[in-house]
């Protein structure tokens, strides 16, 4: 019996109410818009579900790729033969409670809660630390594997810590210094299994209207250095040490660059961008050109930031 087949009984013995679906054109759950169809996406709504499906799926030897809003991720044309689990349903942002008592000055969010609803959640209760990420695209979960950042803050500095499940030992409850953080890396960039199951941040007491206009300010920043009215994967490249990717790739002539639909954005040549009917080929095709020219200028290694799946 094939993967998918067994894994489609079990689910509908076991997990009737989940929302299961077949050959998923992943162009649609992707902030590229590129990738083939995955053979099966299940899109849970609690940790319950969540703790069910991977164990099926293990069960049933299928590959499993946990994924939020898909906005750091390249998925190759041929589509995916495995299980993609989307964990969008998996939203809830509120104030966390301790003995029946909800915390002042923390908030708790689901895997699949945007960065930007966390951050106008905290901003509602005059919590102040998450403005920075008010214009990060992605989810709370992606954000926590990779310590995402922006405008001088991350992750490190307002998690608390994350429950993450472990396949093979359970469920733990990891503080932020168990979770090792660093510049777009974590305990779990190793750990491909690992699934964060929601986050609890900590912050402080502000007014309400100075983070709303931080947020505003940051946002308009955003939206005057950033392409963001292109399908992109955000920065394409991590940041080499005593440099900026950006720079370089603008230094050596490429913006503008293109392959295919692939292009090297004009306005911050950090982003890769797709301006009509890129695919993943083209997209590799132009990052590998890109480091090539950079490293025969420069010497500088250019390591890609987006994630890139077959």
């Amino acid at each position: 019996m094939l993967w998918f087949e067994s894994l489609d009984k079990k689910i509908e013995e076991y997990l009737p109410d989940l929302a299961y679906e077949k050959d998923v054109p992943m162009s649609q759950h992707t902030s590229f818009r590129i990738g083939g169809p995955a053979k099966r996406m299940a899109f849970p709504v609690n940790g319950e579900q969540m703790v069910l499906l991977i164990g099926f799926a293990q069960q049933s030897d299928a590959t499993v790729l946990v994924i939020g809003n898909g906005t750091n991720l390249l998925i190759a044309d041929e589509g995916l033969d495995c299980l993609v689990i989307n964990t969008t349903k998996m939203n809830a942002v509120e104030m966390p409670l301790y003995d029946g008592i909800a915390a002042e000055d923390e908030v708790f969010a689901m895997a699949g809660a945007t960065l930007a609803s966390v951050a106008m959640y905290a901003c509602k209760q005059g919590l102040s630390g998450l403005e920075f990420a008010h214009g990060i695209p992605g989810t709370v979960g992606g954000a926590v594997c990779m310590n995402a950042g922006a405008y001088g803050g991350e992750m490190k500095d307002v998690l608390k810590g994350a429950a993450v499940l472990f396949p093979d030992e359970g469920i733990r409850f990891l503080s932020a210094e168990e979770l090792d953080l660093s510049y777009r890396h974590s305990l779990l960039s190793e750990r491909a299994d690992a699934v964060v199951l929601y986050a609890v941040f900590s912050l402080q007491k502000g007014e309400e209207e100075t983070i709303r206009e931080s947020m505003r300010e940051l946002m308009a920043r955003r939206k005057k250095s950033q392409p963001l009215e292109y399908p992109s994967a955000g920065s394409t490249f991590k940041r080499p040490t005593g440099y900026f990717a950006g720079t370089l790739i603008e230094q050596t002539g490429l913006k503008g660059m293109t392959v295919g639909g692939a292009q090297v954005s004009q306005k911050h040549a950090g982003f890769v961008i797709n301006t009509g009917g890129a695919t993943c080929a083209d997209v590799k095709n132009l990052i590998a050109q890109v480091q090539d020219k950079v490293y025969e200028a420069s010497g500088v290694s250019l390591e890609p930031e987006v994630k890139i799946i077959g």
